[in-house]
């Protein structure tokens, strides 16, 4: 009976969060607005969720990702004029292959700067082993 009660509060909670999100961050503000208005703990606990949860500031309402994702399924839907639709899709794989050749651009670059990194490493490591005589078992072992 005590497992019942424990899995309905979650549930509970989680629809109650999902109808929140659903309506954005308005709906989250009001009902916070309305904790502090019946029982200032309800409307602090709230506000501490929703800066804890980054809802408050970034805008991550479900809602939000929702209404981007509704907007990219229409801008897909054909427009009726095959011209256009040909050229929107020829612009949109154009782009993309510019995106992909950017970030393999960014990679290698990031790559460069870790090796020159870890090179100016080995040689300052190099340098000091020189100064402090340690390689000479490395000298020694060579073959002159």
């Amino acid at each position: 009976m005590t497992t019942a009660t424990t899995v309905s509060i979650p549930s509970w909670f989680a629809r109650a969060e999902s109808w929140l999100d659903d309506r954005g961050k308005g709906a989250w503000i009001a009902v916070m607005i309305l904790g502090f208005i019946f029982f200032w703990p309800i409307g602090l606990a709230l506000l501490a969720y929703m800066i804890w949860s980054k809802r408050m500031f970034n805008g991550s309402c479900r809602s939000a990702r929702r209404a981007h994702h509704r907007h990219y399924r229409h801008a897909m839907k054909s427009s009726g004029n095959s011209a256009f639709d040909a050229y929107r899709e020829e612009t949109i794989r154009r782009l993309e292959e510019e995106q992909e050749a950017f970030e393999a651009f960014l990679q290698r670059l990031r790559d460069a700067k870790d090796k020159a990194e870890f090179d100016a490493f080995m040689d300052d490591r190099a340098k000091a082993a020189k100064a402090t005589g340690d390689d000479n078992d490395f000298e020694d072992a060579q073959p002159a």
